[in-house]
């Protein structure tokens, strides 16, 4: 909703904007956009007069301004419903959707754009590195103007449970991958790949899809109609168009109909690691491919890519101890992230630091695969709340059971510092995961590692 925001702002609008929590770093990048913020939801901000509310998906009935909405008969829309009819519709659309990578993916494809001065607008639902902002209206003069956004298939609003994702009017639509999460609105894995066949059933049949040849999930999405060009990529699979080899860790060479055609050399100070990122890579260039963009100019470009925030994101280093910030909430994220670091440094220690705070993660639909995806770190400090808002609904000690000794639980964010301090030693790598700020518990750790100097 920030990033639309900020679209409507640049699109010429007066843009206002309330939330519960309003925290940097989008309120910080609202505000020098012009946006002013409301901390909160009373209903006098209907004195404001807008001409419309654009209404988020966190909004539910009962909420105080929603109502006062409702009663006086004020017009309201969803954003994505707003950003497809007033923005995107103009647009060549670049959809990225998956349970894993959107983020990273809508901005490698962005960059890639970018620096091959195509000046695309973009949605992306995080802040790049390779961007002041995460979101514009790019300032390309073609005919038709490129737009790359991040394809949820979350539900839209309280009055449109379709995916996000239905509303973007793709051209160029990324499959990425396809697992069960978001528990909250998916009874299971077939009502997410109802959702995904709706974007499938939305792209032209001059566009392209973009799907992953090692998901069966995708598979089973596409087995229901497809009236789309498919490249398929991925390194299995008799009908991909795109493959890819791996060369020092994690470069790698693309081979683009069984002929190697690039080789993408990451930028160390990027630290974009895994097979996750390559498999981004190899999507993001295939997509770009389809509005001429070859392989060795998207290459280039991503040797420059910076990954985004919280995104294996270097936070600090004290002592040799180096502190790790990512977005990873689902046991395949938590697992593909460890890889990515471990096969970077080898064996140094990883210390994995976790709050599983995600809304399928707090009803426990996942919890038995919790331990399986942290066998490759070294140590494991978990953290969950027993009590009160945001508490855990199981036992997070019980599901890391597993892990034996290297495992430990904490209610208490102090206590779990406190044992992150006695343990780490000089060559350390903490990585911590979580889809919230985690009380700001990175620079916690970082301040008690300096105070033992």
């Amino acid at each position: 909703m920030g990033g639309i925001a900020a679209i409507a702002r640049q699109a010429g609008h007066k843009v206002t904007g309330c939330d519960a929590n309003v925290y940097p770093p989008m309120s910080s990048q609202l505000e020098a956009q012009g946006i002013a913020l409301i901390e909160g939801f009373a209903a006098d901000q209907l004195s404001l007069k807008p001409d419309l509310f654009v209404i988020g998906n966190v909004i539910s009935r009962g909420n105080p301004l929603m109502e006062a909405i409702l009663a006086a008969n004020l017009p309201f829309q969803s954003g994505p419903q707003w950003l497809g009819e007033q923005i995107l519709q103009k647009h060549h659309v670049f959809s990225v959707a998956g349970t894993h990578g959107k983020t990273t993916t809508t901005a490698m494809l962005t960059w890639i754009l970018e620096a091959n001065g195509r000046s695309p607008s973009y949605l992306i639902g995080g802040v790049p590195h390779n961007f002041e902002v995460s979101a514009r209206i790019g300032s390309s003069g073609e005919r038709q103007p490129l737009f790359v956004t991040e394809a949820d298939e979350y539900d839209t609003a309280f009055f449109d449970k379709r995916s996000k994702f239905v509303h973007y009017r793709s051209q160029t639509a990324i499959l990425n991958n396809l697992e069960f999460d978001h528990a909250d609105i998916f009874s299971d894995i077939q009502a997410i790949q109802t959702q995904f066949h709706h974007l499938v059933r939305t792209v032209p049949s001059n566009g392209r899809l973009i799907v992953n040849s090692e998901e069966s999930t995708l598979a089973q999405v596409i087995a229901k109609g497809v009236w789309t060009p498919i490249e398929y990529f991925g390194q299995r699979g008799v009908d991909r168009v795109w493959s890819f080899e791996t060369i020092d860790h994690d470069d790698l060479i693309v081979i683009h109909r069984g002929i190697p055609v690039a080789q993408v050399h990451w930028n160390p100070q990027a630290h974009i690691a895994g097979r996750h990122n390559q498999m981004n890579a190899l999507a993001a260039i295939a997509a770009a491919h389809h509005v001429g963009i070859s392989p060795e100019q998207s290459a280039q470009a991503l040797s420059q890519f910076r990954n985004v925030k919280r995104r294996l994101e270097l936070i600090g280093t004290v002592r040799g101890i180096s502190v790790f910030d990512d977005f990873a909430h689902h046991p395949t994220a938590i697992a593909t992230t460890i890889d990515g670091l471990r096969r970077r440094i080898g064996k140094q220690r990883l210390l994995a630091v976790l709050e599983p705070r995600s809304n399928t993660m707090k009803l426990g639909v996942m919890k038995q695969q919790l331990a399986a995806s942290l066998v490759q770190a070294d140590l494991v400090f978990g953290f969950g709340v027993v009590e009160g808002a945001g508490a855990l609904g199981w036992d997070l000690k019980e599901s890391l059971l597993p892990l034996g000794d290297k495992a430990q639980t904490f209610d208490q964010l102090d206590a779990l510092v406190q044992a992150i301090q006695q343990h780490a030693q000089t060559g350390d790598q903490i990585l911590v995961m979580s889809n919230g700020s985690f009380q700001g518990v990175h620079q916690k750790i970082l301040n008690a590692l300096a105070s033992t100097l």
